[in-house]
């Protein structure tokens, strides 16, 4: 493997952005700054924003109002080409006609960089990629997998400063994706001087690879946060329903813990107020199955409306007060049957409270 393609350190400021087009407001008013070097994931569902806000920092997509800053320089108004991007799209992009070497040339030849270092660069290139043996061949003799290495290889090629992945893995099966996570987090690692502003929907990738991730939905940004904050304390019900799945169930604050349809739960409360709604967020793989082990532990009795079978766990589905709540445990030998009662059990640590949606109560997901 050769050295490391080397670049100038350069973070990504959003400044107050504001996309539209015509009264569709598609990114309303984004504050959020991505560090140098850092790995951060946009992630939410189709419409949030997350795609618009890649395109913005790649001049794609003009802001009506704010500024993009890369490096600490305001590149709001520059053409793509002379903002020291690379970027990396769903569908790859490469040029069919063209052999594997040319296509990750191709961004090196628009730059017009010097002859005789177009083929070192290249190589370079295709070496931390892993494609060093099929710079001969064409797009098409190449797996999914192969091309999108190959239009990695291209955009670091140009040794850029930031680098734009747009659901890069989006179009490839199972174990590819697996494979292709691996090696980008690998990537990272060894270009810790580029910094990764990568778009998805999927909370595993967002999970596994982000250093932070900025959850947006309805062109705002609703939290940020690393990996191990959005997962284990979420501030808002939309990432606790987004980021992983959540059992969210309405509580009203008191002064001994919450209350569930009258039943006493003791969990922290922080700062809530007594007599204020809340939501109670826990995940799936905390709510054990029987009697509670502790005398301080939360038992909830509920009636067992569904069990799924996932290898080496169940996940069982209980109605509690009218609610939904979700269970992953070990493999059971023997599980329950449908309509049996079931205790369903969690500690008070491993639950969160966050602000109640407004307009409702609490939902499950």
């Amino acid at each position: 493997m050769t050295a490391p393609l080397a670049a100038p350190p350069a973070g990504i400021r959003f400044d107050g952005v504001r996309v539209a087009y015509g009264d569709t407001v598609v990114l309303d008013g984004l504050d959020l700054t991505v560090e140098p070097g850092e790995f951060m994931a946009l992630l939410g569902p189709s419409g949030s924003g997350k795609t618009t806000a890649l395109r913005a920092v790649g001049g794609f997509v003009t802001p009506q109002r704010g500024r993009i800053l890369i490096g600490g320089r305001d590149v709001t108004d520059l053409p793509p080409y002379k903002r020291g991007i690379g970027t990396v799209v769903q569908n790859y992009a490469l040029f069919p006609h063209m052999k594997v070497a040319d296509n990750v040339a191709f961004g090196l030849k628009a730059q017009k960089a010097p002859r005789a270092q177009i083929a070192p660069r290249v190589r370079e290139a295709l070496e931390m990629t892993g494609m060093a043996g099929y710079a001969d061949r064409h797009p098409r003799e190449l797996s999914g997998g192969q091309q999108q290495r190959v239009a990695l290889a291209r955009a670091l090629a140009i040794r850029p400063g930031v680098l734009l992945l747009d659901e890069p893995l989006s179009a490839l099966d199972a174990t590819l994706r697996s494979d292709m996570m691996g090696e980008l987090a690998r990537l990272h690692r060894e270009l810790p001087h580029v910094t990764i502003l990568y778009v998805t929907h999927d909370q595993v990738e967002a999970l596994t690879l982000a250093d932070r991730i900025a959850v947006m939905d309805a062109a705002r940004l609703q939290d940020c946060g690393t990996p191990q904050e959005l997962y284990r304390r979420p501030r808002t019900e939309f990432t606790a329903s987004f980021v992983g799945t959540a059992n969210l169930l309405p509580v009203t604050v008191a002064d001994d813990g919450v209350h569930l349809a009258g039943q006493r739960l003791t969990v922290p409360t922080g700062d809530a107020v007594p007599g204020a709604t809340a939501t109670l967020c826990v995940r799936p793989h905390l709510v054990g199955v029987g009697a509670v082990p502790a005398a301080d532990g939360n038992t909830l009795r509920g009636t067992l409306t569904g069990i799924q079978w996932r290898g080496a766990t169940h996940r069982l589905t209980a109605e509690v007060a009218g609610h939904r709540v979700l269970a992953d445990v070990r493999e059971l030998r023997e599980p329950p049957a449908l309509g049996d009662g079931i205790d369903l059990h969690f500690a008070p640590g491993d639950a969160v409270l966050v602000p109640a949606r407004l307009g409702g109560g609490g939902t499950d997901v």
